[in-house]
């Protein structure tokens, strides 16, 4: 791991970040996060114990790897304002912001630097997140294994090799937390009308979903043939199956990553000014 890593922002997947990178050994004084007052990074600096600044272009001053780490929408004056920073100490710059491509980012920050545009997802602030990855052509091995080690200390990574790649990734692992979520909701509601009461359901459905993925994650037996070991012929989960298959459930969620990709290369180009 790089010597001085900085995050420009300290919100919650900063947090997260900064977080697991100490648990996995990465010493605290290497590490610096910024915001606009001392007011918000009190908690952080207290809690994690790194170092703190509300000036990012001093904190990006002596960093070998600086993390963007703010919201789309204040982005470009971000970058603008530490584009000369970023010039002369040429750190690679890892953005985890939504929706702007490398491109655009590089040229906010002067052009001709070693960039990682990463998509995360909100797992990750409890330390078992999935993010993609995505380098442009200035970033080195070296580099790409820093921003490996960096986003494994909260979960796994995968990398693709086209950026618009990261729309797909954002429809199967950044957005895809919520559709969980609506799964569970939709399963209590329907558990409550068979009669049961609705924090025995949450309970239930959420063990259930947490065995489920442990036991993809641990076996060598892909989803369909997983699916096939829990169905009896003629049994409940047969009739439970065929009644979603019937319902076109596959078609559904297809749709709904399609439409997920879909506006976020929208968005791309909404924040981007193109």
């Amino acid at each position: 791991m790089a010597s001085n890593i900085t995050f420009i922002g300290a919100g919650n997947m900063a947090s997260a970040i900064i977080g697991g990178l100490i648990d996995s050994g990465v010493a605290p004084a290497t590490i610096t996060a910024t915001a606009p007052s001392d007011s918000e990074l009190a908690p952080v600096k207290q809690r994690l114990g790194i170092n703190t600044h509300t000036d990012n272009n001093a904190a990006v001053a002596n960093a070998d790897v600086v993390v963007l780490a703010v919201k789309p929408q204040i982005m470009r004056n971000v970058c603008e304002a530490l584009r000369d920073s970023v010039q002369r100490q040429q750190p690679l710059v890892i953005s985890i912001a939504a929706g702007l491509d490398a491109d655009t980012i590089d040229q906010w920050l002067g052009g001709n630097n070693a960039l990682v545009r990463c998509m995360p997802n909100t797992p990750s602030l409890v330390g078992i997140g999935a993010s993609g990855l995505y380098a442009n052509a200035k970033v080195s091995d070296a580099q790409r294994d820093v921003a490996t080690q960096l986003m494994e200390a909260v979960g796994i990574v995968e990398w693709v090799e086209e950026e618009a790649l990261l729309d797909a990734v954002t429809a199967v692992s950044g957005s895809a937390p919520a559709y969980f979520f609506l799964m569970f909701e939709a399963m209590e509601d329907a558990a409550v009308k068979l009669g049961l009461p609705a924090a025995t359901a949450r309970r239930l459905a959420i063990q259930t979903a947490l065995g489920a993925a442990t036991m993809a994650q641990q076996s060598d037996k892909d989803p369909a043939t997983l699916k096939q070991n829990v169905m009896s012929p003629g049994g409940t989960t047969e009739r439970a199956i065929q009644h979603m298959e019937e319902a076109q459930l596959r078609t559904t969620i297809a749709d709904a990553m399609q439409a997920c990709a879909d506006r976020a290369q929208a968005m791309a180009t909404e924040l981007s000014g193109s």
